[in-house]
């Protein structure tokens, strides 16, 4: 039989193949997308999209291909750890952290879920790759995917058309698994391709392709039976070559001759292994063993024979058409062989051969996921009774546990239960076993099944480690279930237990300190916080010491103590400066000091953490933290007037892979941006991307999101809307108006115009009670302002507007002299009320905030004061006068040809901003590549000045 090309592979595919090629190039040109393939096994979803991702070198797209495995569906993210090569040698930063969170070096949090962390990790990690150069991720057998990757496939998904990337996937129409319709939902219906069987023109061709000649009707008449299946054609036509069913004539037709050809596509495939020597047989069996794709290491390993061994047994399964190169290792050709190898073994034999498997590779070092995948057919077949575990198998799990609990804690909890059932009960290994289990069920969310294995196992506990180990789970799963108080008289009971040492009581007391804060209790947090680090320090305990430190920043800023929270800052970070396992509680605490020392409008030292934190972030940081650093960064940008470099910080970290309080946020300061510029339709576009992350949170007060609301209703004339949509915030807010301080200016000047003075007088209040006492800039300028307004006290308001320069918040003191200047008018002062106009048509300007030029500039006409700046009040909206400075700089570095981390390190940008950058640069000019920025840089530095 002849072999078929890829181009004789895609027969009949012709419009499928334009969509994907389209796809590819759109993404090379910065333009991201979203693709599932759909159709039965054997139709042709994997070598078509194999075809398609052929042409991304030519369009400058770089390709990750991972797969589901039906043998390890319990194993969380698995197709997009392989697709995306982690476990390569890399000196990347984060591909070390992600290695280290498998083997369970990195320190997480105790209470944070493995897998989340893990698919945070990954999302960055894609970010980051597209941020070096496009990217094509394909996820082949999404049916066999675990529901973490199947989630995580979901989010890029709704986040590709923001990324120079195109996720595709491609999956089976049964089994009708509840995750996998709702990605069916997730995905635009333009870009899924339900692949169905070739039509009998494209079945003519492909058989003329295999048969290499034109096929008679008998032959024609034999394939139609495979209705359209193009694996299921190709399995035929290679049954009837090995079993000489087929001539070729002197006028180069084939014709149907012999014995009668394989009914099914299963019987065609078993043909096919029929063929197959014995000994090769048994190579395969084992190699269906592993999975449909498997590292020629571990076959060796599993048979007990070198590498150089198998190359006959390797070379001749190639030869046959069942086995072929995957990647770094080798691959069955289709699942569908694979599993007949697999079925056609007895239950029993599967099992003892998991069983040896499993061994040979906990002697050969393997990783814990590669042995747990043995271990859970080994130990029983899926929905049958379980069988006891070997002494090895309880060996290598006690070792492993921590590992696989961070790893994959739904397989760690199956393959615990199943230990601690084979251990003697009151042995020191089976308490060990007993409080991984009840970690891995905390973890899993059965905190009512880990509640009740950690109470069992404590009644044994004498040994300090167990004890506080089962403490921790069983306090945390108290928390989640609401049972906090509970939870604080069983650490109390303990902590009162004698002989408890410093290291255990400095844990426990952080843990005691977490669930103070959690309750809101922040005088008490910081008290009992301040006990864990006394208990710390004393026994050299980092990670305590780091915990306890972080709760002290967090109830002392809940109570308002923002300058004391900063030294407790500098402490927590040189504790946890030197040790890696700490880097997610240290970015943490970056950003979380940043924030405060922007609420202090220290903003020099605010910058200075906010670009740490966001480098850290790049480097090594979760989804979430990366966009947590680039919102802490974005949101300084924004209060000090920075708005074209805040917008670009707050674009960087898509939409879909932010929490949603953050994503409010962002969305309310963009939209905020929009209606000062007079971009309305674009700010209310933000506002109804707030909408659905609003409602995860419950519509939860978010200031920036409530004012950029406030705008819209002012914009329609509807100020008593507006005011409201600012008084909701301090509704059943009034202990933490540190949160919604914000919000106070505008709210006051609302309730002034409409009139509704009680308001006005107690909001003002609210700013008064804030600055008392304080030596913070703006609020101090916000209780002169509010003050100002009360009164029409045109000189208080100037005083305003002064603290707000001193603060370094040029919108609020716009909105000061201006409000100044309407008093200074009223008074009839002329000159005072054209300096206070000026000032703030300059600062409006400066900002580009048209739509309050506009305003000021219609409002003053009357009284005839119309100085302000000449030159255009709106900015271009597109072509080369609507880029930005830094936008312009960049442009210009493209042009001198340095990429986008060159580019980054020059102007001390992250690569993920620079990105963005180049995709506004791209849209504003409407061209489609760097070539074309470059050309168009070029062409203005070469026009008469």
């Amino acid at each position: 039989m002849h072999p078929v090309t890829p181009a004789g592979a895609l027969i009949g595919r012709d419009s499928e193949m334009a969509l994907l090629t389209g796809l590819i190039k759109e993404a090379g040109r910065g333009r991201g997308g979203s693709v599932l393939i759909e159709g039965e096994p054997g139709i042709g979803k994997s070598a078509l999209m194999r075809a398609a991702i052929a042409q991304a070198p030519e369009a400058g797209c770089q390709v990750f291909w991972g797969a589901g495995d039906e043998l390890s569906q319990e194993l969380p993210l698995l197709p997009f750890l392989d697709g995306l090569r982690v476990r390569e040698p890399s000196a990347n930063p984060r591909r070390i952290a992600i290695v280290q969170l498998l083997r369970g070096e990195a320190g997480a949090d105790r209470d944070a879920d493995g897998p989340t962390v893990l698919a945070e990790q990954l999302l960055a990690l894609v970010a980051e790759q597209c941020a070096i150069q496009p990217v094509i991720l394909v996820v082949d057998d999404l049916q066999w995917a675990d529901q973490a990757s199947v989630a995580l496939w979901g989010r890029l998904a709704r986040s590709a058309r923001q990324m120079p990337l195109l996720l595709a996937g491609t999956v089976r129409p049964v089994p009708q698994r509840e995750d996998l319709l709702a990605l069916r939902r997730v995905a635009d219906e333009a870009a899924r391709l339900q692949l169905s069987g070739l039509t009998d023109a494209a079945v003519a061709d492909l058989v003329a392709a295999l048969a290499g000649g034109r096929p008679d009707e008998g032959l024609l008449r034999l394939a139609s039976g495979a209705a359209g299946n193009p694996l299921y054609v190709t399995e035929l036509l290679a049954a009837l070559a090995r079993s000489s069913g087929l001539a070729v004539t002197e006028t180069g037709a084939v014709e149907l001759v012999g014995d009668a050809p394989p009914r099914s596509l299963s019987a065609a495939i078993a043909d096919r292994i029929g063929f197959v020597a014995g000994p090769v047989r048994d190579v395969l069996r084992a190699a269906a063993l592993l999975g449909t794709e498997f590292a020629v290491p571990d076959l060796a390993t599993v048979l007990g024979r070198g590498v150089a061994d198998l190359i006959p047994a390797v070379d001749e399964a190639c030869a046959a058409g069942v086995l072929a190169e995957s990647g770094h290792g080798l691959g069955f050709r289709h699942p569908l062989i694979r599993a007949a190898l697999y079925d056609e073994m007895p239950a029993p034999v599967r099992a003892a051969w998991h069983r040896d498997a499993g061994r040979a590779l906990v002697a050969a070092g393997a990783s814990a996921d590669r042995v747990a995948r043995q271990l859970l057919r080994a130990t029983g077949e899926s929905g049958g009774p379980a069988e006891p575990m070997d002494e090895w198998m309880l060996d290598w799990l006690a070792h492993a546990a921590d590992t696989l609990v961070g790893q994959a804690p739904g397989v760690a909890a199956e393959l615990l239960e199943r230990a601690v059932a084979s251990s003697p009960a009151g042995s020191a290994r089976h308490g060990w076993l007993a409080s991984r289990l009840a970690d891995a069920l905390y973890r899993t969310g059965d905190t009512a099944a880990a509640e009740q294995v950690a109470i069992r196992t404590l009644e044994h506990a004498a040994e300090p480690d167990l004890l506080v180990d089962l403490l921790w789970t069983l306090a945390q799963s108290r928390i989640l279930a609401g049972e906090s108080a509970e939870s604080l008289t069983t650490l109390e009971g303990v902590l009162a237990s004698p002989g408890i040492s410093a290291q255990h009581r400095g844990r426990l007391l952080v843990l005691a300190a977490r669930t103070h804060c959690h309750l809101g209790e922040a005088e008490k947090a910081s008290r009992v916080a301040a006990g864990a680090l006394k208990a710390a320090t004393e026994a050299g305990d980092s990670w305590a010491m780091g915990w306890a430190l972080h709760v002290q920043t967090l109830a002392t800023t809940m109570q308002g103590h923002l300058t004391d929270a900063l030294p407790l800052f500098d402490r927590a970070l040189a504790v946890t400066e030197s040790d890696p396992a700490l880097a997610d509680l240290r970015l943490m605490l970056q950003i979380n000091q940043a924030i405060t020392l922007g609420c202090l409008d220290q903003y020099e030292q605010a910058f200075a953490a906010a670009g740490q934190a966001r480098d850290l972030a790049d480097r090594v940081g979760t989804a979430i933290r990366l966009a947590q650093a680039h919102y802490a960064l974005g949101q300084l940008l924004f209060e000090t007037g920075r708005w074209d470099e805040a917008l670009a910080e707050l674009e960087t970290v898509p939409e879909d892979l932010k929490e949603p309080g953050v994503a409010c946020s962002e969305l309310g300061i963009a939209a905020v941006i929009g209606f000062h510029r007079g971009e309305t339709d674009t700010a209310r576009r933000y506002l109804a991307a707030a909408e659905p992350h609003a409602k995860r949170i419950e519509n939860r007060p978010i200031s920036q999101l409530a004012l950029a609301h406030s705008l819209d209703c002012e914009q329609a004339d509807a100020l008593p809307e507006a005011l409201a949509a600012l008084t909701a915030g301090f509704a059943n807010s009034t202990e933490d108006l540190g949160e919604i301080e914000d919000l106070l200016p505008d709210a006051v000047r609302l309730a002034t115009q409409t009139g509704d003075l009680s308001t006005a007088q107690t909001l003002a209040g609210h700013a008064s009670t804030l600055a008392t006492e304080s030596e913070i800039p703006h609020r101090q300028a916000n209780a002169l302002y509010c003050r100002g307004l009360l009164d029409q006290d045109a000189t208080c308001l100037l005083a305003a507007a002064e603290r707000y320069l001193d603060a370094g918040r040029p919108l609020l003191r716009a909105m000061a002299l201006e409000a100044a200047a309407g008093h200074f008018v009223e008074a009839d002062d002329r000159g005072q009320a054209r300096d206070a106009f000026t000032g703030a048509v300059e600062v409006y300007f400066a900002l580009g905030a048209a739509a309050d030029v506009a305003r000021l500039q219609a409002t003053f006409r009357a009284y005839g004061i119309r100085r302000g700046p000449h030159a255009k009040h709106r900015r271009a909206r597109s072509g080369w006068d609507s880029l930005t400075e830094t936008e312009i700089k960049i442009a210009a570095l493209v042009e001198e040809g340095l990429s986008n981390p060159e580019i980054a390190a020059k102007l001390l940008l992250s690569r993920r901003t620079v990105a963005t950058h180049v995709s506004h640069i791209l849209k504003k000019l409407d061209v489609h590549s760097r070539t074309d920025i470059a050309r168009e840089s070029a062409l203005r530095g070469l026009a008469p000045k």
